[in-house]
C-alpha cells in the first residue's frame, strides 16, 4: 500500500460525560496540549491523503483550536455509536483508499503502530492489546486459523470468554470499498441502541473475509480516557516514561515523579533538573546546565553551564553560557542574555538584550531595552518603556553603573562608562563618562514634632 491512498478517520465526537465538563473530551489537555492534538500530530506524520475528524454538534471549539491543520471536519449531529460516526465520514472516503480508523480518546497511539496497522493487507485489521485485567473491555475471540471470529463486549461475554486477556482497542484498518459495503448494513439491535463499528467483524466473517488481529506491545499507546481519573493516570504514566527516557540518556532528574514535560526537551551532557519543573514548547539545555526547583520554562535556549535558580519563569528567551537567573526571576518573550549575565531575584526582563557580564541582581524591571557589557543595574531600577500609546527603547551602553531606585523614561540613551546616581529619574540622554543625578534636594527640619493622632 502506498502512502498516497491512505486516509485517516479520527472519531472525536465523544462528550466525556464522566468528566462532567463543558469542554469536549477531545479538547481536554494531556501533557500541555489537547488530546486530539496528540493524534493529529502522529497521524500527520503518516502523510495521508486526507485526515477526517468526526466531531459532535458542539465541535466549533475543536475546529477553532486547529486553524492551520488541513483536516476534513465531519459533524455527527446525533451520537448513535462508533459505526454511525464512521458513516458520517464515509461519503468523503476515496473508493480506492485504505482507511485507518482511530479513536479520539486514545491519544498516544504512535505513528509507527498506525503505519504498521495500515500496512496490513487483510480486508479488516483490528488493533488489539493484552491486559492482565481486561474487565470492561471487548474480548477478541479467534478462530482456529488465528483470525478474529468476533469481538464480544464484556457484559455479553461468557465465563470462558471473560478469561480472554486480548482486548479490542477500537482502532481498525480496512479498505474504503469494504467500509462502503459493511457500514450501511449495521443495525442498532443492542442494549445501547447504537450502530457499533465492531459489528463489521461479523459482517466480514459472514463474507468469509479475513479479520486480522494486530497486537500492540505498548499498553500506554492504547490506553483510553473517559474520566479525569483516567486522564490523570495517563498523564502520570506519560511523564514518568518521558523522565525515564531522559534519565537513560544521562540527564539527572532529581525526582522523575515530579517532572513535567509538555513539549520537546533537548539536553546536553551533565544537565541537572530539580523537582517540580515544567517544560513547554521547545526547550534546549546545553552541557552542564542546572535547573532549580519549581521552574517553568517555555520555548527557551539555555546555553552551557548556566544556572536557572529556583522558581524562575522563562518564556521565549535565550540565555547565554555561564549565566545565572533567579531565584524568582522572570524572563519574558524577546529576552536575550549574552554570556555570564546575572539576573537576580524578583527581576523581570522583557524584549531586552543584555551584554556580556552585565547584572541586575534584584527588584528590577527591564523592558524594551538594549544593555551593553559589564553594566551594573542597581536594585529597584525600571525602564519606563510605555507612554500609554507606544513602546520606547532604553539604551544603556557598556560599563554603565546604575544606582538603586533609578527610573529611565524612554526613549533615552545612557553613554558608555557613565554613572547614574541612586534615586534618579532620567529623562534625557547621558553622555559617555558623565555622572547623572536627578533627585529632589534633601531638607531637614529641626525641632520638628510629629503631630499626635487621636487617642
Amino acid at each position: 500500500m502506498s502512502e498516497q491512498n491512505l486516509e485517516v478517520c479520527i472519531l472525536a465526537a465523544g462528550m466525556g460525560k464522566r468528566m462532567h465538563s463543558t469542554i469536549p473530551k477531545a479538547m481536554q489537555r494531556l501533557a500541555g496540549k489537547p488530546i486530539l492534538a496528540h493524534l493529529l500530530q502522529s497521524a500527520r506524520a503518516l502523510n495521508p491523503n486526507q485526515i477526517h475528524v468526526v466531531i459532535g454538534p458542539e465541535g466549533d471549539s475543536i475546529k477553532s483550536a486547529f486553524p492551520d491543520i488541513p483536516v476534513n471536519w465531519v459533524t455527527q449531529t446525533e451520537r448513535r455509536g462508533t459505526g454511525h460516526a464512521v458513516l458520517q465520514a464515509l461519503p468523503h472516503f476515496d473508493s480506492d483508499s485504505r482507511v485507518l480508523i482511530l479513536v479520539g480518546d486514545a491519544p498516544l497511539l504512535s505513528t509507527e503502530t498506525m503505519a504498521s496497522l495500515a500496512a496490513t493487507e487483510a480486508p479488516l485489521s483490528v488493533l488489539t492489546a493484552m491486559m492482565e485485567d481486561p474487565t470492561g473491555y471487548g474480548r477478541i475471540v479467534k478462530n482456529e486459523s488465528g483470525c478474529i471470529a468476533e469481538i464480544v463486549e464484556h457484559r455479553d461475554a461468557s465465563a470462558q470468554q471473560k478469561q480472554i486477556c486480548e482486548i479490542n482497542t477500537g482502532v481498525m484498518a480496512s479498505s474504503a470499498a469494504h467500509l462502503h459495503h459493511w457500514l450501511p448494513q449495521l443495525v442498532d439491535d443492542n442494549d445501547q441502541g447504537e450502530l457499533l463499528l465492531t459489528d463489521i467483524v461479523a459482517l466480514a466473517n459472514h463474507a468469509a473475509l479475513e479479520v486480522k488481529a494486530f497486537l500492540s506491545e505498548d499498553l500506554l499507546e492504547v490506553t483510553g480516557i473517559n474520566s479525569f481519573s483516567q486522564l490523570v493516570a495517563l498523564e502520570s504514566a506519560l511523564q514518568r516514561r518521558r523522565a525515564d527516557m531522559l534519565l537513560a540518556s544521562g540527564v539527572h532528574i532529581v525526582d522523575p515523579d515530579r517532572f513535567d514535560l509538555r513539549g520537546e526537551l533537548e539536553c546536553g551532557t551533565d544537565v541537572t533538573i530539580d523537582i517540580n519543573c515544567v517544560f513547554e514548547g521547545s526547550v534546549s539545555l546545553g552541557d552542564g546546565v542546572s535547573i532549580g526547583a519549581g521552574c517553568s520554562i517555555k520555548d527557551a535556549v539555555i546555553e552551557a553551564n548556566s544556572v536557572i535558580k529556583d522558581y524562575s519563569v522563562l518564556d521565549d528567551c535565550h540565555v547565554g553560557a555561564e549565566s545565572q537567573v533567579g531565584p524568582f526571576a522572570r524572563l519574558r518573550p524577546g529576552t536575550l542574555l549574552h554570556r555570564a549575565v546575572r539576573i537576580g531575584n524578583f527581576v523581570e526582563v522583557k524584549n531586552t538584550e543584555i551584554g556580556i557580564g552585565s547584572k541586575a541582581s534584584h527588584l528590577t524591571y527591564l523592558g524594551d531595552s538594549v544593555i551593553g557589557s559589564e553594566v551594573n543595574i542597581g536594585a529597584g531600577t525600571i525602564t519606563c518603556n510605555y507612554d500609554g500609546v507606544l513602546k520606547h527603547t532604553t539604551r544603556i551602553e557598556d560599563h554603565v553603573f546604575v544606582g538603586s531606585n533609578t527610573a529611565f523614561v524612554a526613549p533615552v540613551t545612557i553613554g558608555a562608562g557613565s554613572t547614574i546616581g541612586a534615586g534618579s529619574t532620567i529623562t534625557k540622554d547621558v553622555e559617555q563618562g558623565e555622572l547623572a543625578i536627578s533627585r529632589g534636594k534633601q531638607k531637614s527640619v529641626t525641632n520638628w514634632k510629629r503631630p499626635e493622632g487621636d487617642q
